[in-house]
This record gives structure tokens, C-alpha cells and sequence, in this order.
């Protein structure tokens, strides 16, 4: 009994304080996942506790149960919008990235460690994949907003590139234990299969249980234990026929979050939850299985390694997968930064071990190293790269928390905080105020927080800097009432000098805007356009949105830049949810973009 005390006395002391050090994670601009880890590895043999771990399959039986609730949460977060921008390149990336980032990889590790291919191709193929935990983490509360292309790509990517990642490890397995078995038609059978069999249960099974879910009445807490328990066995029965589990499980919560019913509000909360516990488990136990002193000895190869895959098989595989649909050279460069390394390398690299390859243990020890320096060097960077490689787009129209209420089966209204923010126009303004300025009968004042109270609303009250007001709304509000509450002095210039100081309407003509219409007097100016239209009387036709969609040729998304000449250029602003422009800057600049 005192020995299963202890357990228990042990375990939940290791996930307190890895949660508790989460508090330190935004102060020191540490991943939170990088701390999980080391909380891990001070409770080790070689930590303070001194616990010695070393059961292989026990760690790999928490990651893939670990890996496919964090895999799950993310499709529930996962809007039908990311595919509209983001599906063609992440599918790209998630396959022939893959491919392309282990064979260059392992032709390096080859060289590196002096050792069979097969071996260096396994070495290469256990780090090839970027892994959802760490993106999803590092992303979505990393407080960094990206260019919707960007971020869909590279959620998309680390969603649906598992499957490959596990079947080429587990195929190099099979190759280096038995080299006369194995066959290129037999690898591509178990492909198309994986996929295929992962796809289709997936969706099949995502579909069913949204449509299960406005069925039902359950306690608040139960739809998410529902979920949570369905897509674990949509996972395991995946993976028994010979399907992609974690391909499965990610479509299947892609499926229930797209198709919002009064259930999904209660599973979104505790599944949150979920997902974070998942990840401390995971990061927390995989930090107990690993041997510092032995990932020191080999911390040469782990730097080695990163490195090239960080600089030159991740750019290369990149740069080839997502070239084909227009991505312009920063957003490449970003997302081939943003590669992040996490718990699916660590977990891969447990095969082996189990699988009795020789020199698996220092297969597992690098592939931990690489990890690490993953998540130090391009997790701690995400801000600053973002800003390097221009994908960060500023805004002002977020609300500071967002709560979505079902009053029916049907029916919800959302609740949205809004902080008052330093010399925003709603100072000194009736919170009422500025809900008729934008619709008297969809928003209504909820709640007014002044210093952690609530405060009675009556005819005189001004709101004051630092206020949360809370307003219920139906319809689509929330940016309108947030510009009021953010647009600060600063946030203003900063917004300006990204988007123009010029707004326009998608149907405007260019040839109607005063800007152009006395420059298109000056043959100099009409020389000038020659080389950017075949006839410069049909660009000046052209509406707004006709010229953008005409040079840009892909998905648009806010932030997107295309020039007029060099001196203009427009710049996308606010797009609808089905993809539809809404706001165009106009921009004017001293340099050729």
C-alpha cells in the first residue's frame, strides 16, 4: 500500500510542479513543453529524486495515447477555413516534405555517424516529421499572430504528417532488422493503406459522432469524457486494420468542431484540459526516460544534426513542397524555421529500442538532443522570426476573452471581454454607447469589471482605463467593439504603417481612385505599368479585387501585398469567413516591395 502511495504521491507532485512551471514559461520566453521535459529529467536517475525509469514500452503506451488526445484537440480547434488556405501545401508538405527532409537528412547522418544506410535513413526518419504537440502549443498561445496561410499550412502539416513519419520509421525498422524482406511495391502498399484506411475512418466516424452529439442530453462533463473515449477508439480500431490512428483521430475531431452544437461548447473546454495534461504526462515522462549523461556523450551529433536539418533539409524540402502554390519567399522562410521537433521524434525513436536494433539506445539518445535544441533555438524564436520573416500581422480587433453560451439546442450567444486599453476612444464613453454605435439590438452590456469587482451600470457611468466590460452578442461584432477598445495612439501608427492610411472597397475601380487618376496623365506612369499589365487600359478597369485575385493566384488571406507600381501597393485587410475580401489599404512607400 505505501509503495502505491507513493506512486501516486509522486506522479501528481511531478504534473504540479510541471504545471506550476508553466507560470515561469511567458517570464523567461521558455516552450512550456521544454519545461515539461526538464521537470522530467530532474526527478530522474540523475535528477534530484533519483527515480530510474527505463520502461520503453510503458513511455511508448503513454505517447501514443498522449499524442492521439493532443492530435484530437487540435482537429476540434482545426476551422474548415484552414483547409481553404492552407489543405494543398500542408498535404504537400506532410508527404513529400517528409520524404524529401529524410532522404537529404539521411544522407548527412550517414556521412556523419559512418554507419549503413539503412541505419542513417532510421536516424533521419525519426526526427523528419514536425510534431502537432509542439506546434499547436508554440502557435496558438504563443501569442503571435500570423498570416492565416502560414498558420494554417504548418498546423495542417504537423496534423497529417505523423502518418508518414511512422510508417517510414517503422518500414526502416523492418529493413534494418531483415534487408531481404522488405520491398519498394510492398512500402507503397503499406502507404496507400495507412493513409487511405486513416482518411476514410477519419471521416466516416467524424461525421457519425457529430451527428451523435445533438442527440443526446449528458452532463456538462460527459460530452467531453464522450469524445475523448470515441476518438481513442477510432485511433486503436485505425491502427488494428492497418490505418493511420493518428490521421484518424486528427479528422475526426476536424469533423466534430466544424459542425458546432450546443455539446461542442462543453467539450472544447474540458478537452483543453485534456490536451495539456496529455502533453505534461508525455514531455514529463519522456524526460524521466532519458539519461542526461548520455545525451551529453552524443551532443556533437544532436548539435551536427539539427543544424543541417534545421538549415538546409527543412528549407530544401520546403522550398519544393509549397513553391508550386505561390508562397512568397518570407513565408517560406518562416515556415521552414518553424519545423518544430517534439514528443513524435522522442516517441519513434522508442521503436527501435523496443525492436532490439543495435545502437538504438544512442539513435534515442540523439534524437532527444535534437529535440531539445528544437524547441530552444526555434521555439524561443517564433516572435522574432515572425517579425524577420514579415508573417506577423498586427491587429487591434481582438477581444481580450471569448465564451460561446447555447441557449438552445439551436442557438448561442457569445460572450466577449473587452479591456479598455490606454487612450482608446472608449474612455469616457457609457459602455451602451458604443454598442448602439454598432447595432442597438444584437449586442447588450452582460457584465463591467473595475478592479476585480463588478460595477451596476446605470446613465452615468464613463468607463475608465483598465475596465473589462463583457457584452453579449449575436452576430459579428466583436472586431468592431474591440478597434474601440484597443486602438490606441501606437496601435494605430503600427496598423497604418502595415495596412496604408487609405481603406478601400473591393469593387472600387483602380482607375476611379484620385491617386492614380492624375498620374495616368503622365506617360511616364503608363510606360511605368507597361511591364506590369499586357494594356494598362484594362488594369485601370479592373476593380480592387479583381487585380488582387488576378496577381496573387492563390488563396488570400489578410496581410497579402501586391503592387501597383513602386511607389503603391495594396495590402488585404480584412477578408469573411468564406474567404471573400472585405477591406483593402492602400499603401504608399518609398521602396519597390
Amino acid at each position: 500500500m505505501d509503495t502505491l502511495n507513493i506512486l501516486y504521491l509522486v506522479g501528481a507532485l511531478l504534473i504540479f510542479a510541471s504545471i506550476m512551471a508553466s507560470t515561469l514559461s511567458a517570464r523567461l520566453g521558455v516552450p512550456l513543453l521544454l519545461l515539461f521535459l526538464m521537470v522530467g529529467m530532474l526527478a530522474g536517475e540523475q535528477g534530484i529524486l533519483g527515480i530510474e525509469f527505463s520502461q520503453y514500452g510503458i513511455a511508448n503506451f503513454v505517447g501514443q495515447a498522449a499524442l492521439a488526445c493532443i492530435l484530437l484537440d487540435g482537429g476540434l480547434r482545426t476551422s474548415f477555413k484552414s483547409f481553404r488556405v492552407g489543405l494543398k501545401p500542408a498535404v504537400t508538405l506532410a508527404t513529400w516534405g517528409v520524404l524529401a527532409t529524410v532522404m537529404i537528412l539521411g544522407v548527412f547522418v550517414t556521412w556523419l555517424l559512418d554507419v549503413d544506410w539503412r541505419f542513417g535513413l532510421l536516424m533521419a526518419a525519426i526526427v523528419g516529421s514536425t510534431d502537432a504537440a509542439a506546434v499547436f502549443s508554440l502557435l496558438r498561445n504563443g501569442g503571435v499572430k500570423l498570416n492565416d496561410r502560414v498558420q494554417a499550412t504548418l498546423e495542417l502539416e504537423s496534423g497529417a504528417n505523423d502518418p508518414l513519419a511512422i510508417l517510414l520509421v517503422t518500414g526502416l525498422i523492418a529493413l534494418n532488422v531483415d534487408p531481404a524482406g522488405q520491398t519498394v511495391f510492398g512500402f507503397l502498399i503499406l502507404l496507400f493503406q495507412q493513409l487511405s484506411f486513416g482518411l476514410g475512418m477519419g471521416l466516416l466516424f467524424g461525421y457519425l459522432l457529430s451527428r451523435l452529439l445533438p442527440k443526446i442530453h449528458l452532463a456538462e462533463g460527459m460530452y467531453a469524457i464522450l469524445i475523448l473515449s470515441a476518438g481513442l477508439s477510432v485511433f486503436a480500431a485505425t491502427n488494428l486494420i492497418g490505418g493511420s490512428g493518428f490521421l484518424a483521430v486528427y479528422l475526426t475531431g476536424v469533423m466534430i468542431g466544424n459542425h458546432k452544437v450546443r455539446s461542442t461548447e462543453h467539450v472544447m473546454r474540458v478537452m483543453d484540459s485534456f490536451a495539456w495534461l496529455s502533453q505534461a504526462v508525455l514531455f514529463v515522462v519522456l524526460g524521466l526516460l532519458v539519461t542526461p549523461s548520455n545525451v551529453i556523450n552524443v551532443w556533437h551529433y544532436s548539435v551536427a544534426i539539427a543544424a543541417f536539418m534545421i538549415f538546409v533539409a527543412r528549407p530544401i524540402a520546403v522550398y519544393t513542397s509549397v513553391k508550386p502554390f505561390k508562397f512568397k519567399d518570407r513565408e517560406i522562410g518562416f515556415i521552414s524555421w518553424v519545423g518544430l521537433r517534439g514528443a513524435v521524434p522522442i516517441t519513434l525513436a522508442i521503436l527501435p529500442v523496443m525492436a532490439g536494433i543495435d545502437n538504438a539506445f544512442m539513435l534515442f539518445d540523439i534524437a532527444f538532443g535534437v529535440v531539445v535544441l528544437s524547441l530552444i533555438l526555434q521555439g524561443t524564436t517564433i516572435p522574432i522570426m515572425a517579425n524577420v520573416f514579415k508573417v506577423r500581422i498586427p491587429t487591434n480587433d481582438d477581444p481580450k476573452e471569448e465564451h460561446e453560451v447555447w441557449v438552445s439546442d439551436k442557438a448561442s450567444i457569445t460572450l466577449y471581454e473587452f479591456e479598455v486599453q490606454s487612450g482608446a476612444f472608449a474612455i469616457g464613453r457609457h459602455p451602451m454607447d458604443i454598442s448602439k454605435r454598432i447595432s442597438s439590438d444584437e449586442i447588450s452590456v452582460f457584465a463591467l469589471v473595475r478592479r476585480q469587482r463588478i460595477v451596476v451600470v446605470d446613465e452615468d457611468t464613463k468607463l475608465k482605463f483598465g475596465d473589462g466590460v463583457w457584452y453579449a452578442m449575436r452576430g459579428d461584432h466583436a472586431r468592431k467593439i474591440a478597434k474601440i477598445f484597443n486602438d490606441t495612439t501606437l496601435d494605430r501608427k503600427v496598423i497604418d504603417d502595415f495596412y496604408g492610411d487609405w481603406l478601400l472597397s473591393p469593387s472600387v475601380k483602380l482607375g476611379d481612385l484620385p491617386f492614380f487618376t492624375a498620374m495616368m496623365q503622365s506617360e511616364s506612369l503608363v510606360d511605368s505599368l507597361q511591364s506590369d499589365s499586357d494594356s494598362p487600359k484594362n488594369m485601370w478597369e479592373q476593380t480592387v479585387a479583381e487585380y488582387v485575385t488576378g496577381n496573387l493566384g492563390t488563396a488570400l488571406v489578410s496581410g497579402d501585398t501586391v503592387a501597383i507600381n513602386d511607389k503603391w501597393s495594396l495590402v488585404i485587410k480584412e477578408m469573411d469567413d468564406k474567404g471573400k475580401l472585405r477591406t483593402i489599404g492602400l499603401k504608399r512607400q518609398e521602396q519597390p516591395i
